[in-house]
C-alpha cells in the first residue's frame, strides 16, 4: 500500500473523531454533523474515492454495532414488547418494500418490478443509531427507545433477506412466493439457533477464564464468530448475533467486577469509533453514487428521489398508528404486557426512521449483471435514490427529531423518579442483607474481629443505603442544605485530587516508579468512578 492511500485511510477515523467530538461538545447530533462533513469533503478536488465494500461493512461493521446494542438491551423489556418490536422489525419492513417497490415500478420507466423491490428492501430499514441518540438525551420514555433498539436489532435480517430474494427474482433464478417464504424463516430460525447454540458455550467458557483481558476478547469475537458461522449456514447472521449479544449481556452480570469495568469502558470505545466511521462515510458515498446517471434528466432524478422518500416516510406512519393497537389485540396479556403508547408515542416512532450505512452496503451489493450477462436494471439509479433516502432521512427526520419531542412534551421525569425510589428501595434492602451477613460473620469468627473494623463497613453500608433516598431531593435538604452523602462525595473527590498529586509528584522526584504510580492510580480511579457515576 502506498503511503499516500496509508495516510488517506488514517485520514478518515481522524476527521471522523474530530467531527465527532465537536458535535458532542456543541451539543449537536454527531451521525447528522459527521453525514455533512462528508458530503462537504467529496467536494473537496483531490480527495480519493471512499467506496463502500458491502462485504467488509456487513462483516467488519454490523456485527459489533448490533451486538453492543444487544449488548446493553433488557432482554425482559424486549420480551415484553415483543408483539410491537415483531410488527415494526418484520410487518414494517415488508410493508415498506411493497410500497416503495410498486410506487417505483410505476413511476420510472423500464424499472422492472423484483428490481423495484429490491430498492424497497433496501431503503426499508430504519437505523435506529441517531435516533435513539436523541432520545436518550432528551429524555424519552425508556418504552419507546426499547421499542426503537428492538426493530433496529432484528429489522436489517427482515430486509437483507427480502433484497436478497428481490436481486435472485432479477437474476431469474425461479423465484416464487413461497420460496420467498421458505428462505425468510429458514434465515430467520437459523439466525436464532446459531445465536442460542453460541451464546451458552461461550458464557460458559468465559466463567471459567477468570481473566478480564481474556473474557472481553471473548466477547470481542463472538459477534463476527456468530455471522460467519450463521451466513455459512446460509442463514441470518444479523439475527444470529443479535441472539447471542442478548444472551451473553444478560449474564454478564455474573463476570467479575474488573471484568465487566474494562469491557463496559471497551465497547463504549469500540462503537463510538465505528459509528462516527460508518456515518461519515456515508457522506463520502456522493461521488460514487453519482456516477452512471447520464441517461437521467436532474428533474425527473429530483422528483423520483422525493418521491421515495415520501412514500418510506408514510408507509411508517401508515403502518405504525394501526399496529400499535394490533399489537395489544386478541389477548388480555398482550394488552396487561404491551400499555398502549399514544398517540405522541406513536408520531415519535413514526418520525424516528432514519436510515443508515446497512441500506448502501446492500445497494452496493447489487450484482453488476442481472439475468443471463444483461447489466442489473437501474442500478445506478437505485444507488443514487438509496443514497438520497438515507440522507434526507437523515438531515430532515434528524435535525426535526429533537423539536418534534420537545413539542409533543414526551419526558420521562416521572420515570427517572420512579426508577430512583426502585433504586433506594434496593439499596436499602442489599444494605440490609449485607449488615446481617457481617453480623453472621463476625459471630462465626475465632476471636472477634476489630470493632473499629466492623464499625468502617457498617458505616459504609449505611452511606449507600441513605444514598439513593438524598439523591431524591437532588442533593440537597431543607432549606437547599447539602445532604451528607452529596458532602462525603464532594469532600471525596477533593481529597483523591490531593492523594493523586501527591503520588504523581513522587514519582516526578523518582521516590516511585511508574508500575507503582499505575497500582496506586487504579485504586483511586476506580473509587472516583464509583462516586461520580452520576
Amino acid at each position: 500500500m502506498e503511503a499516500t492511500h496509508a495516510l488517506w485511510l488514517l485520514a478518515v477515523p481522524i476527521s471522523a473523531l474530530a467531527v465527532a467530538a465537536l458535535s458532542r461538545r456543541a451539543g449537536v447530533s454527531a451521525p447528522l454533523a459527521l453525514v455533512l462533513a462528508g458530503l462537504l469533503v467529496s467536494f473537496v478536488p483531490g480527495v480519493p474515492e471512499f467506496e463502500l465494500d458491502p462485504e467488509f461493512v456487513l462483516f467488519f461493521f454490523l456485527p459489533p454495532l448490533l451486538f453492543s446494542a444487544a449488548w446493553e438491551s433488557s432482554y425482559l423489556n424486549l420480551r415484553e414488547n415483543t408483539r410491537t418490536i415483531g410488527l415494526l422489525s418484520i410487518g414494517l419492513v415488508l410493508f415498506t418494500t411493497l410500497a416503495v417497490g410498486y410506487t417505483a415500478h410505476l413511476l420510472i420507466p423500464g424499472l422492472p418490478l423484483a428490481a423495484a423491490f429490491a430498492l424497497g428492501a433496501i431503503v426499508a430499514p430504519p437505523d435506529a443509531v441517531a435516533a435513539v441518540s436523541v432520545a436518550r438525551r432528551l429524555g424519552l420514555p425508556r418504552r419507546l427507545v426499547t421499542i426503537l433498539v428492538g426493530e433496529s436489532l432484528f429489522n436489517d435480517a427482515t430486509a437483507l433477506t427480502a433484497f436478497r430474494v428481490a436481486v435472485a427474482a432479477v437474476a431469474g433464478a425461479g423465484f416464487t412466493l413461497a420460496d420467498g417464504t421458505v428462505r425468510f424463516l429458514f434465515a430467520a430460525l437459523g439466525g436464532v439457533a446459531v445465536g442460542l447454540l453460541l451464546g451458552p458455550p461461550l458464557h460458559w467458557l468465559r466463567s471459567r477464564l477468570r481473566d478480564p483481558l481474556v473474557e472481553n476478547t471473548v466477547v470481542l469475537l463472538a459477534p463476527f464468530a456468530a455471522y460467519l458461522i450463521a451466513e455459512a449456514m446460509h442463514a441470518s447472521g444479523v439475527i444470529a448475533v443479535v441472539i447471542s449479544g442478548l444472551y451473553l449481556g444478560d449474564r454478564f452480570a455474573e463476570s467479575p467486577a474488573v471484568t465487566r469495568l474494562i469491557g463496559h469502558s471497551f465497547w463504549k470505545v469500540l462503537i463510538f469509533l465505528l459509528e462516527s466511521v460508518v456515518f461519515l462515510l456515508i457522506g463520502l458515498q456522493l461521488p460514487l453514487v453519482l456516477e452512471g446517471l447520464a441517461p437521467y434528466g436532474a428533474a425527473e432524478l429530483a422528483w423520483w428521489a422525493v418521491a421515495v422518500f415520501a412514500v418510506v416516510v408514510l408507509a411508517r406512519f401508515l403502518w405504525v398508528f394501526p399496529a400499535s393497537h394490533l399489537a395489544r389485540w386478541g389477548s388480555p396479556a398482550a394488552r396487561d404486557r404491551e400499555a398502549d403508547i399514544g398517540w405522541r408515542g406513536r408520531v415519535v416512532i413514526s418520525w424516528a426512521g432514519m436510515r443508515g450505512v446497512v441500506s448502501l452496503a446492500a445497494a452496493f451489493a447489487i450484482p453488476l449483471t442481472g439475468s443471463g450477462d444483461e447489466e442489473f436494471p437501474g442500478r445506478a439509479l437505485i444507488l443514487f435514490l438509496t443514497f438520497t433516502t438515507v440522507l434526507a432521512t437523515l438531515l430532515v427526520q434528524g435535525l426535526t427529531f429533537p423539536l418534534l419531542i420537545r413539542r409533543l412534551g414526551i419526558g420521562s421525569e416521572r420515570e427517572r423518579y420512579v426508577d430512583t425510589v426502585a433504586e433506594a428501595g434496593a439499596q436499602h434492602a442489599a444494605a440490609d442483607a449485607a449488615l446481617r451477613r457481617l453480623q453472621e460473620l463476625a459471630g462465626a469468627e475465632p476471636e472477634p474481629p476489630d470493632e473499629d473494623v466492623l464499625e468502617r463497613l457498617r458505616q459504609l453500608a449505611e452511606h449507600r443505603r441513605l444514598q439513593a433516598w438524598e439523591r431524591l431531593g437532588g442533593g440537597t435538604g431543607p432549606a437547599g442544605a447539602e445532604v451528607p452523602t452529596a458532602t462525603y462525595r464532594r469532600l471525596r473527590l477533593e481529597m483523591l485530587a490531593a492523594e493523586r498529586r501527591t503520588f504523581v509528584r513522587m514519582r516526578d522526584e523518582r521516590r516511585i516508579d511508574d508500575e507503582v504510580l499505575e497500582r496506586v492510580l487504579r485504586e483511586l480511579d476506580l473509587e472516583e468512578a464509583a462516586l461520580s457515576r452520576d
